[in-house]
């Protein structure tokens, strides 16, 4: 099978070219974190692709081998069957990690989840599905950090935005967007709230937002002059003042409208600071957003969308019961997806989302 491969694969071998040459740069740039930063996230991000290719180039040159020896030693024709198989099985593998992936999915996210109808029922699912994914984190060895946050007076939350990081630099299929950018919509729940004193079960929701974090401010560029900055009292539940001075900041980017506030940190430049990581976020979802519908194509499977209009998860507490729309996932362990077993719903996504990608290829 196999001169064909070597045509078909042209642009492997220029990935492994590429791959080779920033090992030379990344010696260079020890000095420089933000370069260095760069090139570790696409030499991660190749670093499968080059392995698949070297296995698969190894076994095309095997089969040549024992095809030319075959000619004078039957013996060696014995070996071609296994060897054609294998080429066979390293070439599919290597077609497959050719398909483009999410160029985001190497990123670390920030999350904000948000309380919707249903009162302060809302806000306590807002509080579980916080936890939940904060304790889906740990389990794959990330850190949570709380950026912003508004409780409610029974101990949920109004609104919070929760930054999530990898530990180091990671392949793209590790990475924190590849797993947690399918979360993005309305999170439903069904059950007894704290207030029913008649034992109903209720239905309230919450929306979820999933945006890749910029990890080099130079990358999304800011004109001062297209911000708005307000600078007021930061409040806690039912709008009573926290502090004595003016701490809290709210900056809005006019162009877009995008409006971002900050009241947690004890200093007007911690706020502003911050505000400014989920300003920079924000604006690279909306540059995704833009840069798709201007191709005239959505995301690469519906399951990736992160609009929070659309329902995509139902968590029925009466039956312990975590059902997926988008994937058709079910099962009745709740409980310890809320204790962060999250794995297996997401990883039905991820196999969606995959497929999805493999169909666009074929077609």
């Amino acid at each position: 099978m196999s001169d064909t491969h070597a045509e078909d694969f042209s642009a492997a071998r220029a990935l492994v070219d590429e791959y080779t040459d920033i090992e030379a740069k990344m010696a260079s740039a020890a000095t420089d974190p933000v370069a260095l930063r760069k090139l570790g996230r696409r030499y991660a991000e190749l670093g499968q692709t080059v392995a698949a290719y070297r296995d698969w180039d190894s076994l095309r040159q095997d089969l040549a081998d024992a095809r030319e020896l075959a000619e004078a030693d039957a013996d060696f024709a014995a070996e071609i069957p296994a060897l054609q198989d294998a080429e066979a099985q390293a070439a599919d593998k290597l077609r497959k990690l050719l398909i483009p992936r999410d160029p985001d999915d190497a990123r670390d996210v920030i999350i904000e989840v948000k309380a919707g109808e249903g009162g302060e029922e809302s806000a306590l699912f807002a509080g579980d599905l916080v936890r939940m994914y904060t304790r889906y984190a740990e389990r794959m060895g990330w850190s949570t950090e709380v950026l912003s946050f508004t409780d409610s007076d029974l101990g949920g939350f109004k609104d919070i935005q929760v930054a999530v990081k990898a530990k180091g630099t990671v392949a793209p299929e590790d990475g924190v967007w590849a797993h947690l950018k399918y979360e993005g919509g309305v999170h439903r729940v069904q059950r007894v709230p704290v207030t029913e004193s008649q034992g109903r079960v209720h239905t309230s929701a919450a929306g979820v937002f999933v945006m890749p974090e910029v990890d080099d401010p130079g990358e999304i560029e800011i004109d001062p002059n297209d911000l708005r900055i307000d600078v007021f009292r930061s409040s806690g539940p039912g709008g009573q003042s926290v502090n004595t001075t003016d701490s809290a900041v709210r900056i809005t980017h006019l162009p877009t409208g995008i409006v971002v506030s900050m009241q947690n940190e004890k200093s007007q430049l911690q706020n502003k600071e911050a505000a400014m990581r989920v300003l920079r976020a924000r604006l690279l979802a909306e540059q995704a957003a833009q840069a798709e519908a201007e191709a005239n194509a959505a995301r690469l499977s519906q399951v990736r969308t992160v609009d929070r209009s659309e329902r995509i998860r139902t968590y029925n507490f009466p039956e312990n019961r975590i059902a997926d729309h988008r994937t058709g996932y079910k099962a009745y362990n709740l409980s310890n997806v809320l204790d962060g077993d999250l794995g297996p719903v997401i990883d039905s996504a991820i196999v969606m989302d995959e497929a999805a990608r493999l169909a666009a290829v074929g077609n």
